[in-house]
């Protein structure tokens, strides 16, 4: 009989709650020994347990040591899937990587390992790969395809700099992670060769064929313009300014609040700050941090800003997301 995958996500999910690691090992395992296959173990149960890791830590029921240790025995159980079934490579090589600066290693380990079960020759090369010492890897290797992870949208100017590195030595790219946006969009923006949305979507789009490499961009969008340029240089000054006004605001939330402003002034795309904006708000409301305080904190790091027009309107633009969420949590407050 196949087990209840549900509910052994829901076991998961308790043992990985506990950092208790040899149960979460001898489940994983048990379950594949049971007659449940490896790529399902990973795909419907560690990776959906490790998502409710993500949004328990959000709405603050678990402290950020409890969704590190959780994370990290969810490190511990893929690699025990990987050591408990070992296909032999039938097709062709790929190289698995984080993009630079993306420390959110989980994900593309398990399309790494999906992509082994698939047949495939893997190389993980790991968290925040920089992207020389990625093509120095290319070199003596010599793989058919990079499959590049990416969580974040703030590392997409370091991850377009690799797609270009690794298509101008032969080898295309395949872009992979919510950091390439829930449809792809900035994967095509930066020039990746194909998209996947998911470990298995990566594992039949490479099934396939090898990816092409794209058409040059008809009337393309600049990206990396002078803004950006001026935005990454300064990030350090222009947070200290707006510290000096904003005492009680922390540096970490403007650092990651002024991250996200400056990839979406690379990508061209306004969504990206205000959507982080208002998840923003929803994370800070769980703790019981206003949201009128990203509220000021905007309007001030806008004034910092005199002379960037377009982030100044993006700023503007969250303003508006934060001021929707101040309304939504008066109108849940009161009910």
């Amino acid at each position: 009989m196949t087990p209840d995958l549900e509910a052994a996500t829901g076991r998961y999910l308790k043992l990985i709650g506990r950092a208790d690691e040899y149960g979460a090992v001898d489940l994983v395992v048990n379950l594949i020994d049971g007659g449940v296959p490896a790529e399902d173990v990973l795909l419907r149960v560690i990776a959906p347990g490790q998502r409710r890791v993500g949004e328990l830590w959000a709405s603050n029921e678990w402290s950020v040591a409890r969704e590190h240790a959780a994370t990290a025995v969810s490190e511990r159980a893929v690699a025990a899937v990987s050591g408990h079934v070992r296909p032999a490579p039938t097709r062709g090589r790929v190289a698995v990587a984080c993009a630079d600066g993306e420390y959110h290693a989980l994900p593309t380990r398990i399309m790494a390992e999906v992509l082994r079960l698939r047949g495939w020759d893997v190389d993980f090369l790991g968290a925040s790969v920089p992207g020389p010492h990625l093509i120095s890897h290319l070199h003596q290797t010599g793989p058919d395809v990079v499959a590049l992870g990416c969580t974040l949208p703030t590392r997409l100017p370091r991850a377009h700099a690799t797609i270009a590195a690794c298509q101008a030595v032969g080898i295309p790219v395949l872009a992979g992670g919510a950091g390439f946006g829930a449809d792809g969009r900035y994967a095509r923006l930066l020039g990746a060769d194909a998209w996947a949305p998911t470990a298995d979507a990566a594992a039949d789009r490479l099934a396939a064929g090898l990816p092409s490499f794209p058409a040059a961009h008809d009337g393309a969008v600049q990206l990396g313009d002078e803004e950006y340029a001026y935005l990454t240089r300064h990030r350090a000054e222009l947070l200290s300014r707006v510290m000096d006004t904003l005492g009680e605001h922390t540096g970490e939330d403007l650092g990651h609040l002024a991250d996200f402003l400056i990839a979406a002034i690379y990508v061209h795309d306004a969504s990206l700050f205000t959507d982080f904006v208002t998840w923003t708000c929803r994370v800070l409301a769980a703790r019981n941090v206003p949201a009128e305080s990203v509220v000021l904190g905007l309007n001030i790091f806008r004034d910092v800003l005199a002379d960037c027009p377009r982030a100044r309107v993006l700023l503007t633009e969250g303003v508006t997301a934060a001021r929707s969420c101040c309304a939504v949590r008066r109108t849940e407050t009161s009910v």
